[in-house]
């Protein structure tokens, strides 16, 4: 018996000293999750159905692994989170319950990725599912199957808050006075959504030339920033965006609820920053979509905005009828360039680009070579060449 629970230490021992160590960033809200989350930590959330924006920011973070207190697919439907994870490298431990989430914060954790096993030095604080390409591939597959269902609700929700909400944006919203100009300009909102990142960085020409007003919804605040540019305009609850973010010089405006309570409100005024508050149902890229309207832009261009069932349903909302309606009142005037960078990609690089036209130099002068007007051409410039050589060596003392 002694051998045998020797054995079993010694076999525990190895398999925990062949594990990824790293230290723990806990918390059960992944967005406040990634502010803090370095290279080399452990990210332990608590988030069913991850979502694709979530998951592409844990990526960017570079953890060593991402250990989840809950299932990371419901199977409800087929969120991108999962699949975002496993193609990026990054192991995914599931279903590790409620105890992951009271390991203390920078508690020195063990990842075992091949059994699912995470420990506190010698101590196993939880047992999960590893995810891998197949697994998460065959749950994607079972939660397309019950979709219908998903859009059946999806469309009965969105009809039931359509009649309770059609009469506030039919009336004229209650927009504060702001500073920014919009009348008879470009505004450019970007939101935090599906490859909003992607889709800025195409639109810089258009940036460069029609020079909008920008505005940031929430953490797409700082994806402008991060882009090189700076927002004109901030709108959101604010519990995304970076402090940075909102010391930039940009105009605040808090999107409260309907009631006019404004969570976000308590953050500015602890940072000391002005703001104004719109009270509005919907989200805050309605939110932003309708201040731009109602302030007289011409055209108003969104990046990262969610307008897909599987968008919604990623970001908890169970019907679209706020965005439905605002997109309804701003009609043509809104552009939608969502998706542009997958439009509009080319795959030419600099060196390529220069080494093209080097080869085109080298062919136009071996055609003008090959005629005689192109010969003699050739010859002048030869000895207009030989002359000027010969002048630089008698100034120098060549």
């Amino acid at each position: 018996m002694a051998k045998s629970a020797l054995r079993r230490r010694k076999a525990k021992t190895q398999v925990v000293r062949s594990g990824l160590k790293g230290p723990a960033r806990v918390d059960a809200r992944t967005k406040n999750l990634t502010r803090r989350l370095a290279e080399g930590d452990v990210a332990v959330i608590d988030h069913c159905d991850l979502d694709q924006v979530a998951a592409e920011a844990l990526v960017a973070a570079k953890p060593v692994a991402v250990l989840n207190a809950a299932a990371s697919s419901s199977e409800r439907f087929p969120n991108l989170g999962p699949e975002t994870l496993v193609k990026a490298g990054l192991p995914l431990i599931d279903g590790l319950g409620p105890a992951i989430m009271a390991v203390k914060e920078g508690t020195q954790l063990v990842v075992v990725p091949k059994t699912g096993e995470v420990y506190a030095g010698s101590d196993l604080v939880g047992r999960g599912t590893v995810q891998t390409a197949a697994s998460v591939a065959a749950a994607m597959e079972r939660a397309r199957e019950g979709m219908s269902a998903q859009l059946a609700a999806f469309a009965a929700n969105t009809m039931t808050f359509l009649e309770q909400e059609y009469p506030v944006f039919l009336d004229r919203q209650e927009i504060p006075d702001i500073k920014t100009d919009l009348s008879g300009r470009h505004a450019l909102i970007v939101v935090r959504g599906y490859r909003y990142r992607e889709d800025l960085a195409v639109l810089r020409s258009y940036v460069r030339e029609a020079s909008p007003v920008i505005i940031g919804v929430d953490g797409g605040a700082y994806a402008v920033l991060e882009a090189g540019l700076k927002p004109a305009m901030i709108v959101g609850d604010m519990d995304s965006v970076s402090d940075k973010a909102l010391r930039c010089g940009a105009e605040l405006v808090v999107h409260a609820y309907r009631d006019g309570q404004a969570p976000g409100a308590s953050r500015l005024e602890a940072l000391g920053l002005p703001f104004a508050v719109f009270p509005v149902a919907g989200t805050s890229e309605d939110a932003a979509m309708l201040i731009a309207d109602d302030k007289g832009a011409d055209l108003i261009v969104a990046v990262g905005t969610h307008v897909t069932l599987v968008e919604f349903l990623d970001k908890g909302r169970e019907g679209m009828a706020s965005t439905f309606l605002t997109r309804l009142r701003i009609g043509g005037k809104l552009v939608d360039a969502k998706g542009v960078s997958q439009l509009y990609q080319h795959g030419v690089s600099n060196w390529q680009l220069a080494g093209l036209v080097a080869a085109g130099g080298v062919a136009l002068v071996a055609a003008i070579s090959a005629t005689p007007a192109g010969q003699t051409l050739m010859g002048l410039m030869g000895a207009f060449f030989d002359d000027a050589w010969a002048w630089l060596r008698g100034v120098f003392g060549g």
